[in-house]
């Protein structure tokens, strides 16, 4: 009986101290979270653009660009460290074969892979049709493996003029974000026709208004192509990629545009930058230290919309971008 109550105490205070330690350390993460994604802007004539943003945050700042009387829109981001293109809303994926190669004729029946993965798995796997010209030929539940994914389509080559590619269940939840990557077509296993520069992504019901013709490989021209998709003029937008790196992935984006501006005439009165969630303050510090001040730099936070679903993500980030800002301070010093 003696044993049996020591242990009941002892749980009793575990819990006690688990307790404790979420009041104190939870309102801790909430008040760092706050600091590190406050928004302060300044009067500017240039929005800059973090080109990794994802669709939903591109849109707002489409709407701040609108609203707020910038005279250019700059995106930045590195060359993509990936050969797989994310269709991150429902849309269609078209790829023109014949635009690529003189395909065989000779063959009654071929071969149609498409290379591609989802990010999630399980129920929350990504769903895509295949529709060769405007025929629906194939359905298909993607796994988290990347693997190629066939049917065999009988006819001419020649008789297609495209291949698509269609996304039918984007979601985003405490599951995560669903969402589908393609790498390429390939046909009779021989011929292998890329995203990019050989596909155009429809975001919607193929209707053509917000079509992103995929011949760019950065984050920056991503981005760009998002916003002229939603009818910004082209002269307005301009992108700036930066070289692909694994680490100081924002200090090489700050680098690329710092070297942008010695050949740039664009009169600069101020800069308003658009980040997400609590990246925001290592990349207001970032480009503060890179242009040495030179400018009145604002910074705008974009809602990290993960946050919403988990709060396990919320405590992560923040701490990690706590332990980003102290890394950068010293990566900074030499600037």
């Amino acid at each position: 009986m003696l044993k049996y109550r020591g242990k009941k105490k002892l749980i009793t205070i575990l819990l006690f101290v688990i307790i404790l330690s979420g009041i104190i350390f939870l309102p801790v993460i909430y008040s760092l979270s706050v600091h590190l994604s406050k928004t302060d802007r300044v009067n500017a004539n240039i929005l800059l653009v973090e080109g990794w943003l994802p669709p939903n945050e591109i849109e707002m700042a489409y709407n701040e660009f609108q609203k707020n009387g910038y005279e250019y829109i700059i995106t930045t981001g590195l060359k993509f460290a990936t050969d797989y293109y994310m269709l991150s809303e429902n849309g269609y994926l078209i790829f023109y074969p014949k635009r690529k190669i003189s395909l065989d004729n000779e063959i009654p029946a071929h071969v149609i892979e498409i290379d591609g993965y989802s990010e999630l798995e399980g129920e929350n796997s990504a769903r895509f049709n295949v529709y060769v010209n405007d025929s629906l030929v194939a359905e298909f539940l993607a796994g988290k493996k990347k693997r190629k994914y066939a049917i065999t389509w009988e006819g001419k080559l020649t008789d297609i003029d495209s291949i698509m590619v269609q996304f039918v269940n984007d979601g985003v939840g405490d599951y995560g974000d669903r969402n589908l990557y393609v790498k390429e077509i390939i046909i009779d296993h021989k011929t292998k026709i890329p995203y990019q520069n050989n596909s155009e992504y429809d975001i919607g019901a193929l209707d053509g208004k917000r079509r992103i013709v995929n011949n760019f490989n950065s984050n920056a021209e991503s981005a760009r192509n998002r916003l002229l998709s939603m009818g910004i003029d082209s002269s307005l937008i301009i992108a700036v990629p930066g070289k692909r790196v694994k680490i100081n992935r924002t200090l090489t984006s700050a680098l690329a545009f710092r070297d942008w501006l010695k050949t740039s005439d664009i009169d600069i009165k101020g800069i308003n930058i658009i980040s997400m969630g609590t990246h925001t303050r290592r990349t207001w510090m970032t480009y503060n230290k890179i242009l040495h001040k030179k400018y009145d730099i604002g910074i705008i936070s974009l809602p990290d919309y993960k946050e919403r679903y988990s709060m396990k993500y919320k405590v992560l980030k923040t701490l990690r971008e706590t332990i980003g800002i102290i890394y950068y301070w010293v990566i900074l010093l030499p600037y």
